[in-house]
């Protein structure tokens, strides 16, 4: 056992020194994290309920960190050394939340888990990515919408949103601005959009109850 233990140690050692060797040094990976903000439009109506905005659903692909990028239709890949700063679907979750405070037309919102509203704002990701059409890199945003009403009043009503956003170019750098505006200009629709929906059901139920 003593005489083998030096041995154990150096061939440890020897492949500790090959194993740097073969790998080399980590790749530095860029972490991005889009800004959006919107700006109210003063016909959206105020209301006095409370919404719950899910996850959105999505591929496996898109459920990471990963940006997404198809330089042909049928080829989907990745941007090497760079990362969002959460999955995609995490990105837009909190787009839209931080939307529909900014709206000032809510009487309150979060995220599923933490706020039991009135209303749930169910969706399914269905494009996150960079597309080359022309040969110039656009970004696509995605969006299958459906709204609920979640005290037994049942369905509400589904909408599909899709943005398109030229770049300004095909580095990362402009490539994430894209996809900052394309997050923005979608939220801004689906807040427009859920807001006059829950709306409209609230008042036809009242109607109804005041017959």
């Amino acid at each position: 056992m003593t005489r083998r233990a030096p041995r154990l140690f150096a061939l440890a050692a020897a492949l500790s020194l090959a194993g740097c060797s073969i790998v080399g040094p980590t790749a530095e990976v860029q972490i991005f994290a889009p800004r959006t903000a919107i700006t109210a439009d003063p016909a959206w109506p105020a209301v006095d309920w409370q919404l719950s905005v899910s996850t959105p659903d999505t591929h496996q692909l898109l459920d990471s960190t990963r940006i997404a990028v198809r330089p042909a239709p049928d080829r989907l890949q990745t941007y090497k050394g760079a990362r969002w700063a959460d999955s995609a679907p995490e990105l837009l979750q909190t787009a839209l939340v931080q939307a529909f405070e900014d709206s000032g037309r809510i009487a309150a919102v979060g995220r599923f888990g933490g706020t039991r509203g009135d209303f749930g704002l169910f969706t399914e990701l269905r494009a996150f990515e960079t597309v080359y059409a022309g040969g110039r890199p656009e970004v696509v945003v995605e969006l299958q919408a459906r709204l609920v009403a979640l005290r037994g009043q049942g369905g509400v009503s589904a909408k599909r949103f899709r943005v398109v956003v030229p770049s300004q170019g095909e580095q990362i750098e402009p490539v994430v601005a894209a996809f900052g505006q394309a997050m923005t200009q979608l939220s801004q629709e689906v807040v427009g959009w859920t807001l006059a929906e829950g709306q409209r059901v609230v008042t036809a139920k009242e109607g109804s109850a005041g017959k």
